[in-house]
Formats: C-alpha cells, structure tokens, sequence
C-alpha cells in the first residue's frame, strides 16, 4: 500500500534511467507524480550519483528522510558496460558532440586492446572532461566548454577494480567496468585511445550497479508511473 507517510519517512526507488533524459528529469518526474498522487505542495527527491543523458541504467533516488542517506549511496562502488569505439575523438569524450578528429585504427591488434586495460586497473589518476557538471568559481565546467573556453582541470584520484573487455568489433569495443565514485567512463574512454597512440571515444554507456543495488531489480520511468497510479 502507497501512502504519503511511507514516501515522507523516506524510500529507496531504483529507477532504468531512459536515453536522453537527464538525471535531474528523472527526479522531477518522480516528484511530480508523488505531490500529484497525494496532492502535496512539497515532497524531498533526490538521486543518488548523475548519469549523463547518453547513458542508460540504475538511478538511485530517495525520497523523504532518506535523502539523508544520498551521500552514502554515491559513495558505493559502481558498476558499467558500454562501448568504447576507436579512431575518433569527440570534444565531450561521447556523443553529444561531434567528431572533431579521426584517427587510423588499421595497427592496433585485439592484443594490443586487451593488454591495455591493464593500464588502468588499480588508482590511477584521471582528468575529469570539460563537459562536465564539476564546477570552477561557481560556473559549471560545460558552461565555460561551450562557449569554447580553455580550462586546466586537475586530476583526480580514482580506483578501476575491474575493466574487461567483453567484446571486439572494430571500431567498437564492448567492456565492463567496476570502479569507484568520481569515475568518468567518459574519460577512461577518452584516455584508453590516448594510451593506444590513438583517438576513442563513449558510444555507449549503461550503469548495471551501486553496491548491491542492481538494474535488474530496476524499473523504467513510465513503469512506475503506471504502477505508482495503479
């Protein structure tokens, strides 16, 4: 049984995030149909860890008191598949830019792709990309992107416990990535073309995980509509 006192004392909802929506979207839809279903002015949602709009899969949201425990939610290791396609760099390190350089891929062996994952397993230092929420003097890092401003971003400390490759298709590569909070998969992308003496960039991204919360136990936006005003 749904009952307003239930979402106020807080619940966790896994949510399949759908391409093209921002996290933020996701959030506001879940807000709407709470103060609509129960005819409230104001109702606390939130989500726990962005994804971007390319990228499908687990979205965390808590509602009520337990938008307290957010935090701890980001804080869990995380888990990703995607492709990775070779030969091309975007200035977003993804799809929501356009290619701005081409690359030959004709030299690079499936060995040379497996052994390269090896140089990222572990702590590694990475640079977050410009297109990105982080912010600097109050501004987000996208804001001075797009209006092709040139920033130096600092590196930040993450761990890669696991990157697999699971499948080879030349240009794309299929892998799956286990790793920690503050991880861009966009960057990783970005910097495994790099390591390759070449250029790559995220073509496809899907969270599968968030500590033990899996996307199989998920539902997409429109199914908890439904069920929610069943």
């Amino acid at each position: 049984m749904k009952t307003l006192e239930a979402y106020q004392e807080g619940k966790v909802l896994l949510i399949d995030k759908p391409l093209n929506w921002t996290s933020f979207q996701v959030v506001n839809k879940i807000r709407w149909l709470i103060k609509q279903q129960f005819e409230i002015k104001k109702i606390k949602v939130g989500h726990a860890g962005t994804l971007d709009p390319l990228a499908t899969g687990l979205l965390i949201l808590c509602t009520g008191k337990f938008t307290k425990k957010i935090e701890t939610y980001q804080a869990q290791v995380k888990e990703y598949t995607g492709t990775i396609t070779l030969g091309a760099t975007t200035p977003s390190y993804d799809l929501e830019s356009e290619v701005d350089q081409t690359f030959d891929i004709s030299g690079i062996t499936k060995e040379d792709i497996l052994q390269n994952t090896q140089n990222f397993i572990g702590k590694i230092q990475q640079q977050p990309p410009i297109f990105s929420a982080l912010k600097k003097d109050g501004k987000r890092l996208y804001e001075y992107a797009r209006k092709g401003e040139h920033l130096e971003i600092p590196k930040r400390a993450i761990t890669i416990n696991e990157f697999k490759i699971t499948n080879i298709d030349m240009p794309n590569v299929e892998f799956q990535v286990v790793c920690s909070k503050g991880t861009y998969i966009r960057s990783l992308a970005h910097d495994f073309g790099k390591m390759l003496n070449n250029g790559a960039h995220l073509s496809s991204l899907r969270r599968t995980k968030i500590g033990d919360f899996s996307v199989d136990n998920a539902v997409g936006v429109l199914e908890f509509e439904e069920a929610f005003k069943a």
